[in-house]
């Protein structure tokens, strides 16, 4: 018995000695919150002055392309001394610190939760901190919308539609809610639709035009508008000559960005009906594929009086944001 036991005691010893020192594995909790809202680790006396100020201005503005003003991001404050325990698992976290520091603007991840964007913004004082603010606004409110796009994704694909006809027709993959239904599926156009209250819906078109559709410059977005309106005339169709068009009385706003690691031109804006009374805020992406020589364009667009559409906007954003070109 003295054997085994002496036995058993080599075993542990061994595999205890087996455990690295430098092993620094940290096993981090699942991050969580509401889809597009930020914590605000900030000082109170901050928060409610000029420092408060420039961040709700940068963070909380109004979303390009909408009917209404609705915020980029929602802004909850927290002070630091209750950042602590659950309230650090926020999946994007601003931090602002003032202290005897160079100025300077970090972004992390995965520091208290995962996954999680932490952006850091120091200063020794109030302008220093408002300059970092507007100096990195564009890098924060980029890193911060990759992570909400990747949650969004993540929840679509708990439940995926089945469109392999579309795939293989256009040539790319795109990860699709099992609840939107095909309207339209042509060989070169498809459309689909997710039912919201009573007629309200969010819509989504996958088609291609050739490269010298939309030429570089000046008249890029013009040549996106006038693509767009030939398609929503001739493909999406109402009775009696009526039919989508991009509205004329507010000018989209285009960007470019990257999609599947190529080009692509982001156009936001609204629409309306000509001959009847209806619209809604829409958004499009023209992906570059020179191989197959053609842009890819996924364009999306809601149509839901009386309700907040900013969210639906970012479903169709982070729809379109899965697509791999084959």
């Amino acid at each position: 018995m003295r054997t085994l036991y002496t036995l058993l005691f080599c075993v542990l010893l061994v595999a205890c000695g087996d455990k690295k020192d430098d092993d620094k594995t940290t096993y981090l909790p699942a991050s969580n919150g509401i889809l597009n809202s930020i914590s605000v680790v900030v000082d109170n006396t901050l928060w409610e002055g000029s420092v408060g100020e420039s961040v709700r201005e940068i963070f909380a503005a109004p979303l390009n392309g909408l009917p209404t003003d609705e915020p980029m991001f929602n802004l909850k404050q927290i002070p630091p001394q209750v950042f602590d325990g659950f309230a650090t698992r926020s999946r994007i976290v601003l931090k602002i610190e003032k202290s005897d520091v160079e100025a300077t603007t970090i972004i992390k991840n995965n520091v208290f939760a995962k996954p999680q964007t932490v952006a850091v913004v120091r200063g020794k004082t109030n302008q220093d901190i408002i300059a970092q603010l507007k100096e990195s606004k564009a890098r924060i409110i980029d890193a911060f919308n990759k992570e909400e796009v990747k949650e969004k994704q993540r929840q679509i694909n708990k439940s995926l539609l089945k469109d392999e006809k579309m795939e293989n027709q256009l040539g790319f993959t795109v990860d699709i809610p099992s609840v939107y239904k095909f309207g339209k599926s042509e060989n070169d156009f498809y459309w689909l639709r997710k039912a919201l209250d009573n007629s309200k819906t969010i819509d989504i078109m996958f088609y291609e035009v050739p490269m010298e559709t939309i030429s570089e410059g000046d008249s890029t977005v013009v040549d996106i508008i006038k693509m767009r309106n030939h398609i929503t005339k001739t493909k999406v169709p109402g009775e009696d000559g009526i039919y989508m068009k991009v509205e004329d009385a507010f000018a989209p706003a285009m960007f470019k960005t990257i999609i599947d690691n190529k080009p692509t031109y982001e156009v936001r804006g609204l629409w309306d009906m000509e001959g009847y009374t209806m619209g809604g805020p829409f958004i499009t992406f023209a992906i570059e594929d020179k191989v197959n020589k053609r842009y890819l364009i996924a364009d999306g667009y809601v149509y839901a009086p009386s309700l907040n559409k900013g969210e639906y906007i970012f479903e169709i954003e982070s729809i379109i944001k899965s697509i791999t070109i084959k």
